[in-house]
Formats: structure tokens, sequence, C-alpha cells
């Protein structure tokens, strides 16, 4: 089964989150929520930058997303969510979660299953033209 490219594109975007986090001396890990295709909200481990350990990726990212409906969203990360993340990504329904790496940090699928959240895993290989 194909990968939509689109999906490489937006984990593209989490890439570049996390790069951020990285210059400003933070965590590798970002994370991009879509609705309809287009980035609504972006967001980058801010743990280290501002002192608070719930600022993980997936949290500014939901953050910065304000007080919408999450309802059709997909959240792309760079690192399998924590149980932290992942039970926000539950209470607030994202429709989707896409993961870029998940061998590292296994994270908390399990949350995300039983909440019927489906998360998905894009393999490691390159995508082809």
């Amino acid at each position: 089964m194909a990968v939509e490219s689109r999906h490489f594109d937006f984990m593209l975007e989490a890439i570049r989150e996390a790069e951020a986090s990285i210059a400003q001396g933070g965590l590798p890990i970002g994370a991009v929520l879509t609705r309809d295709n287009k980035i609504i909200a972006r967001g980058h481990n801010n743990r280290v930058q501002e002192n608070n350990v719930i600022l993980h990726g997936e949290m500014s990212c939901l953050r910065e997303a304000g007080t919408i409906s999450f309802h059709d969203t997909v959240m792309y990360t760079t690192l399998s969510p924590c149980s932290m993340c992942a039970g926000a990504l539950a209470l607030f329904k994202v429709s989707l979660v896409v993961i870029g790496e998940s061998v590292t940090f296994a994270g908390s699928k399990d949350i995300l299953d039983k909440f019927g959240i489906p998360g998905s895993t894009l393999p490691t290989t390159a995508r082809s033209p």
C-alpha cells in the first residue's frame, strides 16, 4: 500500500519545527496540525527553552491551534507521542496521527488505539519522485 505523498510533505514541515527547536537549544521534536491539507498550527518541543516539562512538540502545536474543533485534523509528529501527548490527542479527538519515528521511542500508540484514533508511522525508505 502506497503512502500518500502529502504525508511526507507535512512530515517535512514537522522536521523543520524540530530543527527550529535544535536551533533554540531544545530537543529535536516537531509537529504540525493540518485540516483539509493545510497547516493550521505548528509546534516544537519547548521543554528546555521554557523550562516547562509539558511543552512537548504535540502540546506546543495544540496550544498554538487554540480552542478550535480538532475534528477532521491530522497531527504530524516527528517522534511517537508519549502518554501525555497521546492522551491530549485522544481528548481533543484528532482524527489521525502520522508518526515520523517510533523505534527510538515507541510512545503510547495503545492510548490512540484505545480511543479509536488511527496512528500511522511513515516508512523509513525515501519516497519516490
